[in-house]
């Protein structure tokens, strides 16, 4: 639910025609918001925030404790497609390059899912589906995954990788914030020790998670890290469905997206200059 943050951002970068992007990364339920900014649907996910997925149906801590799922991605999807559909076609015909981040489960690394307008839907629930607070596995093209978060939470790596070297990062942590090995992980292991490339992504998480910060805070030569992120923790939590929390936090959102976009226009110009001198 922390996503509502990025909602935020997103929307002022539809509104200001803001998409100087070659590539766009996304990773659990930013996978949803760039898909959502992809196609051009300005103020799409901040309704699935704070309409199908407050509901009770999705979030229910007590028919996780019962065995079944605290996040039901499989309502959620449902309800979604009926009553707020992502527009899948015009998502896959962006000029963006996109991928969707999920933890394969048989090896428990990242894969950088690209797909099409057919089998986004399933590929989105693929970088969402978060290990015991749901408790299926999703099956594609021959390989099963779960959430991305636990295998590459910020892939500023992989947006290197591919070239990106003016880089802006929207976290829904504060940017000062460096995930600490915890007892979720230790339990997250344990409760999947039946599937051990999960339990090891699981034991990795935290460490993958400061990796992806120390690069952020120390790129390579020539390449700008833009973090657009709260100055201390948000409102919301995982599992909030306070409404005034998520539109503080949407609220939140949009004034630093607009403060990111100057941010990314002076790297700009300051980067001209650099090559004019």
């Amino acid at each position: 639910m922390r996503g509502i943050f990025a909602a935020g951002v997103l929307d002022v970068f539809l509104e200001q025609q803001f998409c100087p992007f070659n590539v766009a990364l996304g990773v659990s339920v930013g996978a949803s918001n760039i898909l959502s900014f992809l196609a051009g649907q300005h103020g799409r996910t901040r309704r699935c925030f704070l309409n199908q997925m407050s509901r009770r149906e999705f979030i229910d801590p007590w028919r996780g404790v019962r065995g079944g799922h605290t996040l039901d991605l499989d309502w959620l999807w449902d309800a979604i497609e009926r009553e707020d559909p992502l527009d899948r076609r015009a998502a896959a015909a962006s000029k963006v390059e996109y991928a969707l981040v999920a933890t394969c489960v048989r090896t428990g690394e990242p894969r950088y899912l690209a797909p099409g307008a057919e089998t986004m839907l399933d590929a989105l629930k693929a970088s969402c589906a978060l290990p015991v607070l749901y408790r299926s596995t999703i099956s594609l093209g021959g390989e099963r995954y779960v959430d991305g978060g636990l295998s590459d939470p910020i892939p500023v790596r992989e947006a290197y990788r591919r070239g990106a070297r003016t880089i802006v990062v929207v976290r829904s942590r504060a940017a000062e914030f460096v995930k600490n090995a915890r007892v979720g992980n230790r339990v997250g292991a344990w409760a999947m020790r039946h599937e051990p490339g999960v339990a090891r992504a699981c034991r990795r998480a935290a460490s993958v998670y400061r990796d992806a910060v120390a690069f952020m805070k120390a790129p390579p030569a020539g390449c700008n890290v833009i973090q657009v992120a709260p100055a201390r923790s948000l409102a919301t939590g995982r599992t909030s469905r306070d409404p005034d929390s998520l539109h503080r936090d949407y609220a939140l959102g949009r004034a630093l997206g607009r403060e990111a976009i100057e941010r990314f226009e002076r790297a700009r110009r300051s980067e001209a200059l650099e090559m004019a001198g």
